[in-house]
């Protein structure tokens, strides 16, 4: 089948990744690992898996919504972190789900959660599957006599349109590019990109609290949310409408980021913007990081909220196509529906300056976009097909993102990096660590480090399992989150349960076992499983 999912990694399984580009890398990632020969494997064929035989059988009624087959099971058994992708890669697929269900109505997920809650089946709820944090993956759990999955991808329209409020009613299973081609026309934009958004649905952007491309002001989905509807075991929920209210803790609010353990979100009003139609976009080097940095907290207390405020340090920069691997790189860009965003530019340029930022001055005035923030773009977007191509290799791959204030931000970037360094030296012998800032705040920045290491054959799920472990650690020790943008999960929950008081994680049980009494929702993700 054409442009099908692939059932083990990201994207398409049939995406012709730029071979130059592939072979550019690999020759690269030679000299630096001192690498003779790459690994050289191929994924077992789908209808070759040996899966497990469904342990229970299905009511009739469910039947006509459920699928058993190979390439469905396989698919939602994992999400897209390198663990995911190893495992299924390499055709190991212990526990799958029993069923996945791809239900069209709401009143179909409410009757497969009663049938859920008699029987000690647990329920997955999978929007695009593109989890890298074990979102989606079913417990292991021997309390729960089998799993299904459940697949919002009927639920993926634009169901109503507000002009007067310049906002929309969404259905929660609408992937990120239909969502975009339906609101067009009407001259407007949700306005959210995450990385995934080509394979990420609305329902679990907000489930996971997904941060988008932009880098100031408006940074993650739950900023758009205006009201929300969700299934949980015991009844609907569905919010009010309001442009802001003061009136107790906010619905929303605790919608946005439960991660599929108090309900499945159906739909959604989002706030809305109109598409601009002014962009510009300028790449700024510094001769270090540092510099870089105190340049992008300039521009973060400024009030000038640029779109795109990317740091990223020279490695990388230069991995990417922006630098001369030996100056730290800051995109900069500005948009606007009413405005030409010159003045912005250079007001933001002039800071940059005062922190040693230099640019190319004819760019300032291109009316045409810039090559380097395209190429910036480019490497965005392809970089999970990349990953893959890497672990294909045989190395190991991760990335790992938080957030911190200003003031801590040099001792933790310090220690941070140097943990890692540690992790990756320690069990794979060599490797590399970069860093970039995703987004930047008045407060503190989002820092990403990006892992790349000499993986050993058949070894490389142990060395990543350790590295993950060590520097979540450190990042949780020197006082970041354990996740600005990528979701809890199953492997950073042991993490969020040190950074969130314990006193909270008894509260957010108690709200669980409110909706889902018999805790068949997604066990196992933000909080320790009660079985």
């Amino acid at each position: 089948m054409p442009n099908q999912r692939s059932y083990w990694g990201w994207g398409y399984a049939d995406f012709p990744f730029p071979e130059k580009m592939l072979n550019q890398y690999k020759g690269t990632l030679k000299n630096l690992f001192q690498i003779a020969e790459f690994e050289n494997n191929q994924p077992i064929p789908v209808n070759d898996l040996k899966l497990r035989a469904p342990r229970f059988e299905l009511p009739t009624a469910f039947k006509k919504i459920c699928s058993s087959s190979n390439y469905d099971r396989a698919s939602h058994s994992y999400g897209k972190a390198f663990r995911d992708v190893w495992r299924g890669f390499h055709g190991i697929f212990p526990n799958p789900p029993d069923y996945v269900a791809f239900p069209t109505t709401e009143e179909e997920i409410l009757k497969l959660m009663e049938y859920a809650s008699l029987n000690d089946i647990s329920l997955v709820p999978f929007g695009g599957g593109s989890s890298v944090c074990g979102g989606v993956e079913p417990s292991d759990n021997n309390y729960y006599l089998g799993v299904i999955s459940v697949d919002m991808k009927h639920f993926d329209k634009v169901l109503e349109i507000d002009h007067d409020s310049r906002c929309a009613h969404i259905q929660g299973g609408i992937y990120g590019p239909a969502l975009e081609a339906a609101l067009k026309p009407q001259g407007l934009t949700l306005r959210h990109f995450p990385q995934s958004f080509e394979f990420s649905t609305l329902g679990g952007w907000i489930a996971t609290r997904s941060g988008g491309h932009f880098a100031t002001l408006y940074t993650h989905i739950d900023e758009f949310v205006q009201g929300v509807t969700m299934i949980t075991p015991n009844g609907k929920i569905a919010t009010r409408r309001l442009p802001g209210s003061g009136a107790g803790p906010s619905e929303e609010r605790l919608v946005a980021g439960s991660e599929g353990i108090l309900g499945i979100i159906t739909s959604a009003w989002m706030r809305l913007q109109n598409i601009p139609t002014y962009k510009k976009t300028i790449t700024v080097n510094f001769p270090s990081f540092e510099a870089g940095a105190a340049g992008a907290r300039a521009l973060a207390q400024s009030g000038l909220n640029p779109a795109n405020a990317r740091l990223i340090d020279a490695m990388e920069a230069f991995n990417n196509g922006l630098g001369d691997g030996k100056s730290a790189v800051l995109i900069i860009g500005f948009e606007s529906h009413q405005r030409d965003v010159t003045h912005w530019m250079q007001e933001a340029l002039a800071l940059c300056k005062k922190e040693g930022g230099s640019w190319e001055e004819q760019h300032l005035q291109n009316t045409t976009r810039s090559e380097k923030g395209d190429a910036w773009k480019n490497s965005f977007l392809l970089a999970p097909y990349l990953r893959d191509e890497c672990m294909k290799l045989g190395l190991v791959v991760d990335t790992f993102e938080t957030a911190i204030t200003w003031d801590q931000y040099p001792t933790f970037y310090k220690n941070v990096k140097r943990a890692a360094q540690q992790a990756v030296n320690t069990h794979c012998g060599m490797g590399t660590v970069t860093c970039r800032f995703t987004h930047i705040y008045p407060d503190g920045p989002a820092p990403y480090f990006t892992i790349i290491a000499k993986g050993e054959k058949g070894k490389q799920l142990a060395q990543w399992d350790a590295i993950k472990k060590e520097v979540s650690q450190a990042i949780i020790d020197n006082g970041g989150t354990i996740t600005h943008h990528h979701a809890v999960g199953k492997d950073h929950r042991p993490f969020y349960t040190q950074q969130h008081t314990p006193l909270f994680g008894d509260m957010l049980a108690a709200a669980k076992s409110t909706v889902d009494p018999a805790w068949v929702l997604n066990p196992g993700v933000l909080l320790k499983e009660n079985r």
